[in-house]
């Protein structure tokens, strides 16, 4: 029998909202192992000048603790 975690990380990307949730899961994998499964919970766009400037997700990382 396993035991999951649940943490929540925030990601931002210039490019894109993929760009955004990849980057995050990369970073995330640096600490966390055994990673499962990500909610990407909410989305944001940030604005400037009138224009999007960068786009950020909230997302809860699902990952299985070790023995």
């Amino acid at each position: 029998m396993s035991v999951a975690k649940i943490t929540e990380i925030t990601a931002e990307s210039n490019k894109s909202f993929e760009d955004a949730i990849r980057e995050g899961i990369t970073r995330a994998a640096k600490t966390l192992h055994n990673i499962q499964s990500v909610w990407v919970k909410e989305q944001q766009v940030l604005i400037k000048d009138n224009k999007p400037d960068a786009y950020r997700v909230d997302m809860k990382v699902t990952f299985i603790l070790k023995d």
